[in-house]
């Protein structure tokens, strides 16, 4: 029996046995940009604390974060800075990033996200690609040297002025901001910027500025990770990311008493969205443990600043209950938060429930591209749905589940999963092509293969481009993985296809095993036999001590089946 929710025809649960369903509408959408979105917290909450970065000893309430943030938003207007410009973020999470984020929303500027991990040739990309007239930068993260980067980009930055660069191979970048206090010639400090600010600080000018902008302006461009060709550069309105969310908030229960730590990075829409602005959308706290994702500080933030809340990609809370200390950090205040970013190994959904007192623990699922949440499990969804789901479809969204030929597919069964709504991107920026291949008819095309069944709840099946077919089987690699992490030797799996000249593809697994273990091929081989379909048994497994992944903690299957191949010698047929 389909459920039909209150408001405009939601349909959370199919009918007439087809993968389709409509969210709720009870709760309207909101018009706020997100600029006004903070104001009015602030406003709301304005002693209580909103914002914790532990390693640079920064502490804020809501007033004293958004006086930061129109001091931040005044020094970028002094640069000449406008409505419309594109301003580039590099850094790992420090407080520079989350100012940067609120203070380009204030004065309608586009926040364009850059990679951490971005090397020469990506940066010149995806600042030429835009047009970026400013980039905020930290000096380095990890290995990566920002700053020497940007000069051997710009060696005119040697002799510039600084504010008003002039590149050859950075035509349109006129200022370059870095963190830190040191002086490096041709760059602005961070520091400059905040003094031009509270210099020249008017807020009777920010708020009429706030009166021209609209929540369909787009404000933020994040390049989406292709295995193929150049990024992506998909563009977000305030209108997008603000109700996203706002829904991602209400299905955690969030309130302004929940503090939540964030080890995510802000560049990203798990960092920016699910954890930042759901935070900004009731007043919750919100807790940097670091630049960078460590278990160890991420476990010790938990228990210092009795978080209630803590979100991660899977990888990461492998990580956090593998800690050889984990038992000694108090994290018995802890209820609720979001895993995503990839699959979900069940095994690990149950171990995060039980050991870290994340009950209600909630599972998300989207893309960039929808801002991006479509699906998410509630606080009160059974364990089972939270364990073997991505949840349920969120609030004024569509989702249908396609075969080949574009049809919607009966309930259970795999087909590319499409989402239309208010959370669809405006598209990708300077790519038309591109986003009417994406967008077609407002369904933006996910490529992710999906079921829905019978009470509306959807699961993940893997990538269209991920399935493999081996003699004209169809194989899902998430399966496999699923039933890979059973064996109690195993700490992750990763599966994927290979080619062969008899079957066309052949199943290829990639085995971290748990600290101290050791199997063989032949012995997982033989766990499977009998378990799973003899076609689904890996026919190569390498044991390897960790997966090739992005920074965000998604696992780069392509990477893995490129070492495959070459490994193996393998010969690839071209197809059509």
């Amino acid at each position: 029996m389909a459920t039909q929710a209150a408001g405009a025809g939601a349909l959370i649960e199919p009918k007439d046995g087809l993968s389709y369903v409509r969210g709720s509408t009870d709760v309207p959408l909101s018009e706020s940009t997100v600029g006004q979105f903070l104001v009015d917290t602030a406003r709301r909450f304005p002693e209580r604390p909103a914002v914790v970065f532990r390693e640079q000893d920064i502490r804020w309430n809501w007033r004293e974060f958004l006086q930061e943030v129109d001091v931040l938003a005044s020094g970028l207007l002094e640069l000449g800075i406008q409505k419309g410009d594109r301003v580039g973020i590099w850094s790992p999470n420090r407080f520079e990033w989350l100012m940067t984020q609120f203070a380009t929303a204030r004065i309608g500027a586009v926040l364009v996200n850059i990679n951490p991990a971005y090397r020469l040739a990506e940066l010149e990309y995806a600042l030429n690609k835009v047009g970026c007239k400013a980039i905020i930068s930290a000096e380095k993260f990890k290995s990566s040297m920002y700053l020497q980067m940007l000069q051997e980009l710009a060696p005119e930055l040697a002799t510039a002025t600084p504010g008003d660069l002039h590149a050859a191979r950075l035509p349109e970048l006129r200022i370059v901001i870095r963190m830190c206090d040191a002086e490096t010639p041709g760059m602005l400090t961070f520091s400059d910027v905040i003094e031009r600010g509270r210099i020249g600080l008017d807020l009777g000018k920010l708020d009429v500025i706030g009166t021209t902008l609209d929540a369909n302006d787009p404000i933020n461009i994040q390049f989406t990770s292709g295995t193929t060709g150049n990024p992506k550069g998909a563009t977000l309105t305030h209108r997008n990311v603000v109700n996203n969310a706002r829904y991602i908030a209400a299905a955690m229960r969030l309130t302004e008493q929940d503090s939540l730590c964030i080890p995510v990075p802000l560049y990203h829409c798990f960092g920016m969205v699910l954890a930042v602005l759901a935070c900004v959308s009731v007043g919750a706290t919100m807790v940097f443990p670091g630049e960078a994702f460590d278990p160890g500080a991420t476990l010790k933030a938990v228990a210092d600043e009795k978080c209630t809340a803590l979100h991660g990609v899977p990888t990461m809370f492998i990580a956090e209950l593998d800690h050889p200390d984990f038992a000694t950090f108090d994290l018995t205040r802890l209820r609720t938060g979001i895993m995503a970013g990839s699959p979900c190994p069940i095994e690990t959904m149950k171990r995060v429930v039980s050991q870290m007192h994340l009950a209600e623990i909630t599972i998300a699922y989207g893309m960039t591209e929808t801002s991006p949440v479509s699906f998410q499990s509630s606080t009160t969804d059974p364990l089972d749905k939270r364990t073997t789901t991505v949840g349920r479809i969120q609030p004024h969204l569509e989702v249908k589940v396609v075969d080949a030929l574009g049809n919607i597919v009966p309930v259970g069964e795999t087909g590319e999963l499409c989402t239309r709504g208010y959370s669809v991107m405006k598209g990708y920026w300077g790519d038309e092509a591109k986003t009417r291949e994406s967008i077609v008819d407002g369904w933006m095309h996910t490529g992710d293969l999906a079921t829905i069944d019978a009470d509306g709840y959807c699961n993940i099946v893997g990538r269209l481009k991920d399935m493999l077919i081996r003699g004209g089987e169809n194989i899902y690699p998430r399966e496999i993985e699923e039933f890979l992490f059973r064996h109690p030797k195993i700490q992750s799996a990763q599966v994927f296809g290979v080619p062969d000249a008899k079957y066309g593809e052949e199943v290829c697994a990639w085995v971290v095993l748990r600290a101290g273990e050791h199997l063989t091929a032949e012995e997982l081989q033989e766990f499977c036999r009998g378990q799973i379909a003899h076609y689904k048994i890996p026919k190569y497994i390498r044991f390897v001590d960790e997966l090739p992944m992005t920074v965000t903690g998604k696992v780069q299957k392509f990477v893995m089946r490129e070492r495959m191949i070459s490994e193996l010698h393998l010969k690839e047929d071209k197809t059509a």
